[in-house]
C-alpha cells in the first residue's frame, strides 16, 4: 500500500548507497582476513601506504574518523607491529604514525588482493571508476 511512491524502500539513494556498502565489505572480508585487517584497519593502511608517515590528527581528517575511533584502530596495529605511534619532537602533542618493516611488507598482499577485488566485481573497469568519482562528487556536496 503506497501512498508516496517517492518514498518507497527501492526509490531511495540511501539506500542504495546502504546495501553497496555493505555488499563491498562483505566481499572484502575474506580478502581482508587473509591479511590480518579489519576494513578500517585496511582504510589505515591504504593511507598510510600512500601518504607515508603522518600525524594522528591529519590521518583521521583524511579518513573522517574522529580520535576515539583512530586510537583504538592504531592500538590495535601496532599490537599487531603494522605501526608505530611516537610523539613528535619538536611538539609533544603531535603524534605520529609509521608503518613498520611489517607493515611495509603487506602493501604487496594488498595490492594483489585489489586485483582480485576487481574480478569479483565483473564490471567494466571504466564504469567502477565513474562510480567511484560520482560517489566522491557526491560526498563533497553532501558536506558543504
Amino acid at each position: 500500500m503506497a501512498n508516496h511512491p517517492e518514498l518507497a524502500l527501492e526509490n531511495q539513494l540511501c539506500f542504495a548507497l546502504y546495501n553497496a556498502s555493505r555488499a563491498m565489505t562483505k566481499t572484502y572480508q575474506p580478502h581482508l582476513k587473509k591479511l590480518g585487517l579489519t576494513y578500517p584497519q585496511y582504510v589505515v593502511m591504504l593511507s598510510l601506504w600512500q601518504y607515508g608517515v603522518t600525524n594522528v590528527k591529519t590521518l583521521g581528517e583524511r579518513l573522517s574518523l574522529d580520535s576515539g575511533t583512530l586510537t583504538p584502530l592504531l592500538k590495535r596495529l601496532e599490537a599487531n607491529e603494522l605501526v608505530s605511534r611516537k610523539r613528535n619532537s619538536d611538539d609533544e602533542r603531535v603524534v605520529e604514525v609509521f608503518l613498520t618493516s611489517q607493515g611495509q611488507a603487506l602493501e604487496q598482499d594488498a595490492l594483489t588482493m585489489r586485483q582480485e577485488m576487481l574480478c569479483n566485481a565483473q564490471g567494466d573497469v571504466e564504469a567502477l571508476i565513474s562510480l567511484k568519482e560520482q560517489l566522491q562528487q557526491l560526498t563533497a556536496t553532501l558536506s558543504q
